[in-house]
Parts: structure tokens; C-alpha cells; sequence
């Protein structure tokens, strides 16, 4: 059976997980599906084509239809999507962040995102810039969420910073202590919800004729 994208895509994954985007290569991979290297350069050219496939294989579904809830319930959403999906596969927040090539998927994902801010609102210009924030803001933390899994076992910021020898503060320190303990998604909502407060008194601030008429959500 001649092997297809679609096959190549699914067992990078597949090595993605067992064994992390650092040792991911295109040789490797053409051993794992036994066939020659030609045979993977035949449908991606490099390995920056197949991550990038890979990238858009892992936010499949983030654009699918929204319930009919307000629209920051969608933004919401949408930005929990995102979390999930790069979560899970192994370094896939990695992976995604180091694509430029936007696939099929992540357009989708993208334009549903646009759809609902400019439902709320938002000139399209504007709903364009909070998307791509509201991307950055869920790789970011989706990328140092699983940094945090790859530390070694007692990894110990206090030590760290004593052997850096820097002084901290008594706040810095009760900060990071937060950070180190509390569970990662208690987080991520506590920012999401953060910046979805702050979309709702930007709508509050723009002139009405910049609203997109009957189709701003309460």
C-alpha cells in the first residue's frame, strides 16, 4: 500500500509522543514507518513542511461550530480548545509555536475566532490583533505548562536562584511559590478569564458606528 501524507503525519505523532520534538528526524521517522527517507521527502520536502503539517494535524477541530452561548463563553472556549489540543501531544505546544506556514486548521480556527469578535463588536482589523493575542497567550503558557513536566524530579526554584546567587523578594518568592504549586489549568483560567475582562471593556469603549450592526452579543 503506497504510503500516504496522512500516514506520515499520524506516526510523526505518534513518535512526537514517545519521543519528543528534539529527537524527532526525518530519518527516524522513515524507520519507524519502515521506507527509505525518499519516500517521506516525496510528500514533505523538509522537515519544516512536516512540522508544519503536524502543527495543523494537532489544532484540528479548534474551529468547529460554537454553542450559541455569548460571545465571551466563545472566546472562552475557543482558548480552552487551543489548551487541550496542544496539550495533547508531547511538545506539541512547541510545535505548533515554531510553524509560520498556517495550514487548513489553523485558518479555521482563526476565522472563528475573528467571526465572534466582530460578532461582538470588534472591527475586523481589531478582532484579527486580539486573535493572534489570544493564540500567543495560550501558546505561551501551554509551552511552559509542559516545560514544567520535563523538569527533573525535586527540581527546586529556591535552589536554582541560590546557586544564581540573586536575592528575591519576600512577594517574588510567594509568587513563584504559587506558580510552582498551583495546578496549571487553575492558572491558565485565572489569565484567560483576565483577558476576556479586558475584551469586555474594550467593546464597552467603542463608538457605535464601529459596531458591527446585529450582530453584537449582550
Amino acid at each position: 500500500m503506497p504510503l500516504r501524507k496522512a500516514d506520515v503525519v499520524r506516526e510523526a505523532l505518534r513518535f512526537l509522543d514517545a519521543e519528543g520534538l528534539d529527537q524527532l528526524t526525518m530519518r527516524k521517522l522513515g524507520a519507524a514507518l519502515n521506507v527509505q527517507g525518499g519516500a517521506l521527502y516525496r510528500h514533505y520536502p523538509n522537515k519544516e513542511a512536516l512540522l508544519d503539517a503536524m502543527a495543523d494535524k494537532i489544532v484540528e477541530g479548534i474551529g468547529a461550530p460554537l454553542p450559541g452561548v455569548p460571545w465571551p463563553d466563545q472566546v472562552r472556549i475557543l482558548g480552552k480548545r487551543l489548551r487541550a489540543a496542544l496539550l495533547s501531544h508531547r511538545d506539541g505546544a512547541r510545535v505548533v509555536a515554531g510553524t509560520f506556514a498556517p495550514g487548513a486548521n489553523t485558518i479555521i480556527g482563526s476565522d472563528t475566532s475573528v467571526q465572534v469578535l466582530c460578532g461582538a463588536g470588534l472591527p475586523p482589523a481589531q478582532a484579527g490583533w486580539v486573535t493572534f493575542a489570544l493564540f500567543y497567550y495560550v501558546l505561551g503558557h501551554t509551552i511552559e505548562e509542559q516545560a514544567q513536566l520535563r523538569l527533573p524530579a525535586g527540581h527546586d526554584w529556591r535552589t536554582h536562584t541560590e546557586r544564581l546567587d540573586v536575592e528575591v523578594s519576600p512577594q517574588y518568592a510567594a509568587a513563584l511559590d504559587s506558580l510552582t504549586s498551583t495546578d496549571p489549568a487553575e492558572r491558565f483560567d485565572y489569565g484567560l478569564n483576565i483577558f476576556i475582562d479586558g475584551l469586555c471593556r474594550l467593546r464597552t469603549t467603542l463608538p457605535p458606528q464601529e459596531e458591527t450592526a446585529g450582530h453584537a452579543a449582550p
